[in-house]
């Protein structure tokens, strides 16, 4: 597989989103992740993007126990932040003490002894960037984690981070459906020599062709919650018929639709983005690492950005509260 560089380190084109393997689509098989990681080593990935809330520590597990003994063999990214309190909710909690506590635990779990990349996963309204990635400057300092990265944050946020401690990537939704980092963030990224990491490049596998049913989505599916206005049945029904065009173009470009999307995002970047499309699947896993190779013409990219687009979308990324709740959003 082809390589980028992200901060001080080179690694592969695609990297390998974990967050499928403890969380989000269904309940997932603990040896067949554990395959599916090593495999992905064995098949070039040197990419690796956890965090802390992914089953709530069970995808930090499952690498550690899995690839510790091949650690040197790749880069490791995880996140800080957001954790399941005490009443069960999902919550937003970047004061220094839980950040420290928060990185101590990851490190056990993933049983290394130091985080390649650590991001702050979501902005605390409650607490300053700046004091959030201070702590996580002492992180450095103290040789607990190497860089660190942001995630969903609006520009505004970015340029406070950066000046102080130098971040070295910003992760966010990105794809041919969720083109909201175009508006500001991509710029600013470039401008700043950060890294740009796209994740749910494959729009939570729409864009591989094969959701094509959701109605019998399990319950646990991030997909069937109303907090994704674009899979509910109205708007899906006329987003699926964006799938044949999409198909027609893959054909002529002799690929899958899942590697249209991520050489779509790779011909776009200029080397400056690394997107980590997650899976269960060995399959998907060894064609998603295949797009690295795909050259896209100028026109076939233009021929994809005019047929999928947040214009020819029906339903916004998330729900309204969601949407209020990322610091993105406000780009």
């Amino acid at each position: 597989m082809q390589s980028r560089k992200i901060g001080p380190f080179e690694v592969s084109a695609i990297g390998m989103g974990c967050m499928n393997i403890s969380m989000g689509y269904g309940p997932a098989d603990d040896r067949e992740s554990e395959r599916l990681m090593l495999g992905a080593l064995d098949a070039g990935y040197t990419f690796f993007d956890t965090a802390a809330m992914y089953g709530m520590g069970h995808s930090e597990e499952l690498i550690g126990r899995t690839l510790s003994h091949r650690r040197e063999e790749f880069t490791l990214a995880s996140k800080c932040g957001i954790f399941k309190g005490e009443n069960g909710r999902t919550e937003t909690d970047s004061r220094p003490d839980v950040l420290r506590k928060t990185c101590e635990d990851s490190l056990r779990r993933l049983q290394t002894d130091v985080i390649d990349l650590y991001y702050l996963h979501r902005i605390d309204p409650n607490v300053p960037v700046e004091e959030s990635v201070g702590t996580l400057s002492e992180l450095v300092s103290e040789g607990k984690i190497k860089t660190i990265g942001l995630s969903e944050v609006s520009t505004a946020s970015l340029r406070k981070a950066h000046a102080v401690h130098p971040i070295t990537a910003l992760q966010s939704e990105y794809s041919l459906w969720a083109r909201t980092p175009e508006r500001q963030i991509l710029a600013a990224c470039k401008e700043l020599g950060v890294t740009f990491v796209p994740f749910s490049p494959l729009a939570r596998s729409f864009l591989t062709g094969e959701s094509q049913d959701i109605t019998s989505l399990p319950d646990d599916d991030i997909r069937a919650t109303i907090a994704r206005p674009r899979f509910q049945p109205e708007n899906f029904a006329r987003n699926i018929k964006l799938l044949a065009p999409f198909n027609a173009i893959a054909q002529e470009q002799n690929c899958s639709m899942a590697q249209l999307a991520l050489a779509w995002i790779l011909a776009r970047s200029d080397g400056t983005m690394i997107p980590i499309p997650g899976t269960r699947s060995m399959n998907h896993m060894k064609d998603n690492a295949g797009a690295g190779d795909i050259q896209l013409d100028t026109a076939t990219v233009s021929a994809l950005d005019a047929l999928i687009n947040e214009d020819t979308v029906a339903g916004d990324r998330y729900s309204e509260r969601t949407m209020n709740s990322v610091d993105s959003e406000k780009d």
